[in-house]
């Protein structure tokens, strides 16, 4: 067994898995499993930098877990950040924050790099054989990536697009119900990004979920009076269901969505956004059921390096 210590800094969500992994027999005992919402994407996408209150907060998560990899006998760490990293120009000031921290290196991954790694890490967690190919979707704050591959042979297609809650949010939304305007409008920058993703959608057999937005929308199909990681994992929403969730969501004001049970308070803003290009990605495919995985670039970075 090797120990690790993997870490996911997102445009909205910084998370942190420690584990005991065993490469032969592909085991894995979680020890830690944690995650925060910082943010550190704020307005990147207007501004093109890492906003100082973004990074206070960012740095304080960071802080919290390099007590918790500490105390664990960790033989290796990886710290993968994505999109909100690619894109600010004072990259450089984060990671001189991070080493200083951890002790390590900050890893800005490509969008084909971190497809590859969510897919890895949701076709682990499979429990039971679904027919593929398998199409992986990971919408996070700043990107979607869009996976297509099978269980043992891996990727065969993967493409990052600039579309994720945070960045559409910030781009057409407000704290308000989605207008019709809004609405059009982030569908529009949507299916212009799916129309050049070369990431055949419509071969799909199995879509797989993965990632806040969709774990988020996953409580709500299932009426959850709050977020049950045990019951979310593997739970296989009707399509029909999630289009009427997304639905349901964009119709709430921000104010309205911190009132539903299963909310973060720290998605309750972006999860519209979010679950706007679920729908789109869903309605380019044949399927009738969405398969959600909780397992996700986390542990794709974690077996990485075991």
């Amino acid at each position: 067994m090797t120990t690790v210590a993997a870490i996911d800094c997102g445009t909205n969500t910084i998370k942190l898995m420690v584990a005991d992994l065993d490469r032969v027999s592909g085991r894995a005992e979680v020890l830690v499993r944690e995650s925060r919402m910082v943010r550190l994407g704020q307005d990147v996408d207007r501004t093109g930098v890492l906003a100082d209150e973004a990074l206070e907060r960012t740095f304080a998560a960071i802080d919290e877990y390099a007590a918790l990899v500490a105390a664990h006998p960790v033989q290796r760490t990886r710290f993968c950040a994505t999109s909100a990293a690619r894109d600010a120009s004072n990259g450089a000031v984060f990671a001189d924050g991070v080493r200083a921290r951890l002790g390590i290196e900050v890893e800005v991954v490509a969008g084909a790099e971190e497809a590859a790694l969510s897919f890895d890490g949701a076709a682990r967690n499979l429990r039971v054989r679904h027919p593929e190919p398998l199409l992986v979707v990971d919408i996070g704050g700043g990107s979607t990536e869009l996976i297509l591959g099978s269980r043992d042979g891996g990727p065969s297609a993967a493409h990052s697009m600039d579309i994720g809650s945070v960045r559409l949010f910030e781009r057409h939304f407000d704290r308000g119900p989605a207008t019709p305007a809004q609405l059009a409008a982030a569908i529009a920058d949507i299916d212009l990004a799916l129309d050049s993703c070369p990431v055949p959608a419509a071969e799909s057999a199995t879509v797989i979920g993965v990632g806040g937005t969709i774990i988020t929308i996953a409580a709500g199909v299932l009426g959850l009076a709050a977020y049950d990681r045990e019951l979310i994992d593997q739970a296989e929403l009707s399509r029909e269901s999630v289009h009427v969730e997304v639905a349901d969501l964009l119709a709430l004001s921000t104010e309205q969505r911190l009132q539903l049970p299963f909310m973060h308070p720290g998605r309750a803003d972006v999860i519209g956004a979010g679950a706007l290009i679920l729908d789109r990605v869903l309605r380019r495919t044949e399927v009738e059921e969405l398969v959600v995985s909780e397992a996700d670039i986390l542990d794709g970075i974690a077996w990485s390096v075991a």
